[in-house]
């Protein structure tokens, strides 16, 4: 009796801690990548366990060994649709249900990616009232950090109500739900953001190792109380646990954290999409928001941000660049125009990734000088249809000559080209436009999206206390 006892007793004890669980971000109401082979995994109690995923879109299994505990599995998804279930089997059985097919896009960077209509935006109440969108699903991952690489995180997948909105991220809401109404599919969001953080933060600590010039940029870092500044907290914590979740691509918006040493930026921003792209395992969009203007006691420390960003955009691979000039605000850091940041966004991702040719999708962006007599003649990509100004003059246009003095210049336009001059000087040299942090310059092009700050000269400039 006694044996049978202890027998018994060593079964129930097997089978209560006996158990199959997923990754926080594989659970009930998630969405799906379409079109595509999905990476479902998670644990499971057992050393070694075949483990079957179904997905009731076609019933058709896929079955592979986990192995050391851990298992993972290829399951090929359909076009967009739902709500399905997601079955995995082995010992015990899981169905994840509510599960629907469409876009799923990551959202990451600091305060202006991480603010809510909690916050405070523009048209806060009616927005948060009208955002019931249940095929919109949002995964919140929460705020913590980490020394070291973790395989889960915390947060759950829920439908888009009001309730569910207005502590998301603004930008990525207002992104998803310009895609969602345009493209007529479930839209996953992902919010991975912390205010006030470095670039450096959000990526591999050992790929910054990779590049010696970054890693110099520590000796910039200052800590604060709400977390820290170590290179790969964030990414270990917030990031890696989300990864090979599949996704569509990635929306940024940070880069006021950097602005203590912007000369690197460009080099610290196109390496964190490098990064991203190698641990996801593909050269996936990522679209990000150039800095607002606003009045930071460095000088020129926000314009150089954003100047490293239009270098990225530049150079790096299947980026976009979105330009907020018109919608900063110079005195909060915190602009309540956050609608009209996630449409360009979501233009960018419709018209290279949907095929949506309708509508523009990117402002003018400065792409060579010619000298015309005492004027300069400025040639802009994304101006095919002409461009535009707002307002009787155009602004925040410098001309310099040799002495490299620059001055408020004239500026006009004609068809897709401005031209800049001033009087006094006889053999210009360079131009800049809206060359300071506070610039809200009114060149737009005739989609009305602004252009860019930007310079034709490469020559140094040293960050300095801003006395204005």
């Amino acid at each position: 009796m006694k044996r049978f006892l202890l027998g018994l007793l060593l079964v129930w004890g097997h089978t209560s801690f006996a158990k199959i669980w997923t990754s926080s971000v594989i659970s009930d109401g998630m969405v799906l990548q379409r079109n595509t082979s999905v990476t479902i995994w998670g644990w499971t109690s057992e050393t070694i366990e075949p483990i079957t995923v179904i997905g009731s879109w076609d019933n058709v299994p896929v079955t592979q060994n986990a192995y050391q505990g851990k298992w993972s599995v290829q399951l090929p998804t359909p076009d967009a649709g739902g709500p399905y279930t997601v079955t995995i089997k082995g010992h015990e059985a899981i169905i994840l249900s509510n599960v629907l097919i469409g876009e799923v896009w990551i959202a990451s960077g600091q305060s202006n990616m991480e603010w809510t209509a909690s916050n405070g935006i523009t048209n806060a109440k009616e927005e948060i009232n009208n955002a019931v969108y249940p095929n919109i699903r949002l995964f919140n991952v929460p705020k913590h950090q980490s020394a070291s690489r973790q395989n889960d995180t915390k947060g759950n997948w829920t439908e888009c109500s009001p309730n569910t909105m207005k502590d998301f991220s603004a930008v990525a809401y207002f992104f998803g739900r310009e895609l969602h109404k345009e493209l007529n599919i479930p839209i996953g969001l992902i919010n991975s953001s912390w205010g006030g953080t470095r670039a450096e933060v959000w990526f591999n600590a050992n790929y910054l190792k990779s590049k010696p010039h970054l890693v110099e940029s520590k000796t910039h870092f200052t800590e604060n109380k709400w977390h820290t500044a170590e290179p790969g907290y964030m990414f270990n914590a917030m990031v890696a646990p989300l990864i090979p979740f599949k996704i569509a691509g990635a929306i940024w918006y940070q880069g006021e954290a950097n602005r203590v040493s912007p000369h690197i930026y460009k080099d610290v921003l196109s390496a964190l999409i490098e990064n991203w792209r190698a641990e996801w395992g593909y050269n996936f969009p990522f679209y990000f928001v150039q800095i607002a203007p606003f009045n930071y006691k460095e000088k020129h420390a926000g314009v150089l941000i954003r100047e490293a960003q239009l270098k990225t955009f530049k150079d790096v691979y299947n980026t976009g660049m979105v330009v907020v000039s018109d919608i900063g605000n110079i005195n909060n850091i915190h602009p309540k125009n956050k609608q009209d940041v996630g449409k360009r966004l979501a233009q960018w991702a419709l018209t290279k990734n949907y095929n949506d040719k309708g509508k523009a999708f990117s402002g003018p962006i400065y792409r060579e000088v010619k000298k015309e007599g005492q004027k300069m003649v400025i040639y802009f990509d994304y101006a095919e249809d002409g461009l535009m100004k707002n307002g009787d003059e155009l602004t925040e246009f410098e001309i310099c000559g040799a002495d490299k003095i620059f001055i408020k210049a004239r500026a006009k336009i004609k068809g897709d080209i401005v031209m800049v001059w001033h009087n006094k000087i006889k053999n210009p040299l360079a131009v800049r436009f809206a060359w300071n942090n506070k610039a809200e310059p009114n060149l737009y092009n005739k989609a009305g999206l602004p252009a860019s700050c930007f310079r034709t000269d490469d020559w140094d400039i040293q960050i300095e206390q801003n006395n204005e």
